[in-house]
C-alpha cells in the first residue's frame, strides 16, 4: 500500500507528522518521534520575544499603550523567564538534520519584520527543510479593522517568502470573517501550505484570587469539526498543501482529515498522552481502514468527502444546518 504524500513540496513516506510540541525540544525526543513512525517533525516554536527583548524597537512594541493598560505587560514573560535562545534552537536543528532521516520543519513566531526575516534565514541555514509561521496574534485593538488583520498575515508571509528559499507554511487561526477568502489570499501570496488550525491558549479566572490564569489543555477529538469543515471546503480550490492539526487521537480522526482533503495530518496531544510510538498505532489503523475499503494509495481517498466531491455540497453550508436543527427538534424526548 502506497501511503506516500507530498506536503509543501516535501516528499513524505506517509501523511502522519509530529506537530510543534515539547517532545521536539531535544534530539532524544525527536529520535523517539522518528522511531515512533513520524514522517516529519515540526519543531517547537522559536518566539522572537525569547531572543530580542534587549532590542529597543521590540521594547517599544511591547510597551505600546501600557500607559493606559499597565497590567498588559504581565502578559509578556520577563527576560529571565526565557530559556531558549537562537543559538540553542539553531544548534538543535543542525544536530537533528544530521541525526535524523526525516525532514525537520522549523516553527517561527515573530513580531517585528526583522524578527521574521532574520531568523527565517538563520533557520534555513541551520538545515530546516521547511518553515512553519506560527502567527499568534490576537487583534485586541478595537481600532484595527478586519482588513488590516488580514494584511498583517499576508505581509508576514510575503516578507518571509522573500527571505528564504525553503517552503513556507502558514499556521492559521479560524477567526477570520471570511476564512475561505483569507486562505486564497495566502495561497496567492505564495504559501506552500496552510495549517488548520492554531489553538489560541485562552486564559481562565481564579475566582478566589481574582487573577487571570494561563490555561493549557490538550486537544480532544471533539475539536476536529471546525478544521474538518474548512479542509473539506478548501480542498481542490487552492494550489498550496493543506495540513490538519487539531484533535487527532485515533486513526479515525486522521482518516476523516484525509477524506476531507488534507495532505498531511499532524498530532501532538495524543503523542504526549500515549508516547511517540502512538504514530505507528495511527498508521496501522489507517492501513487497515484503507485495505478494507479497497484504497491502494492516498490519492484515491484524499478529498473523497470534500465539498468538491460529495453528492450534496450543501452538506457543508446553511441548508444542512437547518436540517440538523430540524432533526433535533423531532427528538421524541422533547415532546413529553
Amino acid at each position: 500500500m502506497d501511503l506516500s504524500t507530498r506536503y509543501m513540496g516535501l516528499h513524505l513516506k506517509h501523511p502522519l507528522v509530529a506537530s510543534a510540541g515539547p517532545i521536539s525540544t531535544t534530539i532524544d525526543g525527536m529520535k523517539k518521534l522518528e522511531d515512533g513512525g513520524a514522517a516529519a517533525i515540526v519543531m517547537f516554536s522559536l518566539f522572537e520575544e525569547q531572543i530580542r527583548r534587549e532590542n529597543e524597537s521590540f521594547d517599544h512594541y511591547l510597551e505600546a499603550n501600557t500607559e493606559r493598560f499597565a497590567e498588559s505587560l504581565s502578559f509578556f514573560p520577563a527576560v529571565e523567564d526565557y530559556h531558549v535562545g537562537p543559538e540553542s534552537y539553531l544548534s538543535l536543528i543542525r544536530m537533528a538534520s544530521e541525526a535524523l532521516d526525516i525532514p525537520i520543519i522549523a516553527s517561527l513566531n515573530g513580531v517585528t519584520n526583522e524578527g521574521w526575516t532574520d531568523y527565517a534565514r538563520q533557520l534555513e541555514e541551520a538545515g530546516a527543510k521547511g518553515l512553519e509561521l506560527n502567527v499568534y496574534y490576537i487583534p485586541a485593538d478595537l481600532e484595527m479593522s478586519g482588513r488590516a488583520v488580514e494584511n498583517l498575515y499576508v505581509d508576514i508571509l510575503r516578507t518571509v517568502k522573500g527571505a528564504v528559499s525553503i517552503p513556507v507554511a502558514m499556521k492559521l487561526n479560524p477567526y477570520f470573517s471570511a476564512m475561505g477568502n483569507m486562505a486564497r489570499q495566502l495561497d496567492q501570496a505564495g504559501a506552500d501550505a496552510l495549517v488548520l488550525f492554531n489553538r489560541f491558549y485562552q486564559p481562565d479566572f481564579d475566582l478566589e484570587q481574582l487573577a487571570v490564569l494561563p490555561s493549557l489543555e490538550l486537544s480532544s477529538p471533539s475539536e476536529l469539526r471546525l478544521p474538518l469543515l474548512w479542509t473539506a471546503i478548501l480542498y481542490g480550490k487552492l494550489d498550496c498543501s493543506l495540513a490538519a492539526t487539531t484533535g487527532v487521537h485515533s486513526a479515525g480522526e486522521a482518516i476523516k482529515y484525509l477524506l476531507a482533503g488534507s495532505d498531511v495530518v499532524m498530532s501532538t496531544s495524543a503523542l504526549l498522552k500515549h508516547g511517540p510510538g502512538h504514530i505507528d498505532t495511527l498508521l496501522e489503523g489507517l492501513r487497515n481502514w484503507m485495505q478494507g475499503r479497497g484504497f491502494a494509495n492516498l490519492t484515491q481517498m484524499r478529498g473523497v468527502m470534500s465539498q468538491r466531491k460529495v453528492e450534496d455540497p450543501t452538506a457543508f453550508e446553511r441548508a444542512n444546518y437547518i436540517k440538523v436543527l430540524e432533526g433535533y427538534k423531532s427528538n421524541p424526548y422533547l415532546h413529553g
